[in-house]
């Protein structure tokens, strides 16, 4: 299943079902679960580990090694979990020793035309980063999160679950679970409450995530202050802990 004009190292380990399409590039200490389809044009470098039933498009690459300054050729690397999509001309960089040496990404996520995933990210499972959205190194996304088209977000930043970007948004700052934001730099505008109900998440969470939002952004409160009333809703709406943990986890500051 192997394209006569395709290049695959020795190296290299593809499970048996594996497809490779013409032109396309497989380098050493890459690895290939089941099912996957790679199309023509694409250029995979190890160390990669690659899961089942993923399908990556043209002219992309994967694995290959970071522009970052730091980097010294250190064996760094990616690891890529099951029934991701990845469209056309995506790229995505190994780690850093400077960081955990590992960039990760989860499992069911899509990854539109020409998004970039820089060195030593982490993105959790069923997230959707539209076309063109750039994530610079070790930035962290959250399941369900949506980035829409050329949404760009600083290095170290955390988007949080559930969360939501406009088309365009520049994001600096830490990205609460649940929010959807926008603009240049980011805002928060409200709850992603047309994200939640399609995930299935009650009216009753919904309203009263929508009021947390009201406490977190409307109510001129300090964080402190605002994370102290969060925490009296947890006992009626448990949901609620998502954000509070993310807020919590936030070293840059949250959008606000």
């Amino acid at each position: 299943m192997i394209h006569p004009q395709a290049i695959v190292d020795d190296r290299a380990t593809l499970a048996d079902n594996v497809r490779v399409g013409p032109w396309s590039l497989i380098g050493p200490d890459v690895e290939i679960g089941p099912d996957c389809v790679i199309e023509s044009h694409v250029v995979i470098r190890g160390p990669t580990q690659i899961g089942a039933g993923n399908h990556i498009y043209q002219f992309s690459t994967v694995g290959e090694s970071t522009p970052d300054l730091k980097y010294r050729n250190e064996p760094t690397r990616l690891i890529i979990g099951d029934r991701n999509t990845i469209r056309e001309g995506v790229t995505i960089h190994r780690g850093t020793v400077q960081d955990r040496g590992e960039t990760i990404i989860g499992d069911d996520n899509l990854i539109m035309a020409y998004a970039h995933i820089g060195h030593d990210s982490v993105i959790g499972n069923n997230t959707i980063l539209v076309n063109n959205v750039a994530l610079a190194g070790h930035v962290h996304v959250g399941d369900f999160a949506i980035l829409s088209g050329y949404t760009l977000v600083h290095q170290f930043c955390r988007i949080g679950s559930h969360s939501f970007s406009g088309m365009q948004t520049a994001i600096g700052k830490d990205v609460p679970a649940y929010i959807t934001v926008s603009g240049s730099p980011a805002e928060a505008k409200t709850i992603n409450t047309e994200g939640l109900r399609r995930r299935g998440f009650s009216d009753q969470a919904i309203s009263q995530l929508r009021r947390a939002f009201k406490i977190l952004y409307r109510q001129n409160l300090t964080l402190d202050i605002a994370l102290q009333r969060l925490e009296t809703m947890l006992s009626d709406t448990p949901e609620v802990k998502v954000l509070i943990d993310s807020i919590r986890a936030s070293e840059r500051g949250i959008v606000r």
